[in-house]
């Protein structure tokens, strides 16, 4: 049996590119050059503004976020999906966003504090990106079952961290998942970390992806920092969800390599020496690699890339802090209720009077 053929109550680990840039060509998918070449080009976007984020964030012009640095392969799974299936984020797939059209700006907009982030075009068919840990599975859920019995032949692709897999949310939507054979694939960041709690205490399963076993669908896991794993799981699942043969749950093995956002010190719950065995890992350099034996990328190439993303990035920048300078701060109070409470309205006054306090003092 092909080992990219998805079984019942067994869970493999797929690799295709390894960290030296060797590939199992048993397994290797026959990419068409321009795809290979838009993924990279995908990936190295999404670590470009991570990094200009961070520099904004610091000079006290971004808000708190979370880093994708490591995170990037996640892209591969997004790949397999078509224009009319639905794709629901977590917070570090930046590079997926990218991937179904939607510009960086909204995602500098979202993490700045700007609700305009998260509404984006209609024909990417993206779901907002959620902050309650979990909750996203039972959304997405909710429109694959939609899609299912509309009768489409539409997939949703959901994604989330192993701290997920703690919450209630996400062993309801496996169940319901599970039940109706809903046409959903389940995406697990296992970034070894949810926040300050690592993989070994979140669950005492061997692997996250068993737990789809309990749920009657295919579990399995695959090197999360392998693009190229990541498309053939990706093509797998989204084709057996797309056949009526139910879910999928893919565990991406990969590693955060940052705080878990810009809030958090990670120094003070792992060590440094943990970090340093996953750099070599890191999935653009993998990419990379892949992408040089195959002559589709130069050094040359790689630096008109990235003068053309800081470029952009830079445009995208300037048009977010527009939009952000013209916001009335006060607007916030606005939309929390139909009808403002008066407690909201006393907050209102009190930070309308800090406002103008702050104005008149500069």
């Amino acid at each position: 049996m092909p080992r990219t053929k998805l079984e019942m109550g067994h869970v493999e680990y797929w690799q295709v590119l390894d960290e030296n840039g060797q590939v199992d060509t048993k397994l290797e998918p026959q990419l068409p050059p321009e795809d290979l070449r838009r993924l990279y080009r995908t990936m190295l976007l999404a670590r470009m503004v991570d990094d200009r984020m961070y520099k904004l964030q610091a000079q006290g012009r971004m808000g708190t976020f979370p880093g994708v640095r490591g995170q990037e392969a996640c892209v591969g799974i997004t790949y397999a999906l078509e224009s009319g299936d639905w794709l629901q984020p977590a917070f570090r797939e930046t590079a997926c966003l990218f991937w179904r059209g939607i510009p960086p700006k909204r995602v500098l907009e979202y993490f700045a504090g700007m609700e305009e982030g998260n509404v984006f075009p209609p024909e990417a068919k993206t779901l907002p990106i959620p902050i309650c840990v979990g909750s996203q599975t039972l959304h997405a859920t909710g429109v694959a079952w939609a899609e299912m019995i509309r009768q489409t032949r539409n997939v949703t692709l959901c994604y989330f961290g192993d701290g997920g897999t703690s919450e209630g949310d996400f062993h309801e939507a496996l169940n319901l998942a599970g039940v109706y054979k809903i046409p959903i694939v389940y995406v697990c960041m296992n970034n070894q970390w949810a926040i300050s709690v690592p993989r070994s205490i979140q669950s005492a399963s061997k692997t996250l992806a068993q737990k789809a076993i309990a749920y009657g669908f295919p579990g399995l896991q695959i090197d999360g920092n392998d693009f190229l794993a990541a498309v053939v799981a990706g093509r797998a699942a989204v084709a057996h969800a797309r056949s009526g043969k139910g879910p999928t749950f893919i565990e991406m093995v990969t590693y955060r390599l940052g705080p878990h956002t810009t809030a958090d010190d990670a120094k003070r719950y792992r060590n440094e020496e943990e970090v340093q065995q996953w750099l070599p890992k890191d999935p653009l350099v993998r990419a990379r690699k892949y992408l040089e034996k195959k002559k589709l990328w130069s050094p040359q190439w790689q630096a008109e890339l990235e003068a053309e993303f800081t470029e952009q990035i830079e445009q995208e920048v300037q048009a977010y802090e527009q939009e952000l300078a013209a916001i009335d701060p006060l607007d916030m109070f606005e939309y929390a209720y139909a009808e403002k409470t008066p407690e909201l309205a006393a907050q209102k006054e009190q930070a309308a009077a800090f406002l103008q306090q702050a104005a008149e003092h500069h």
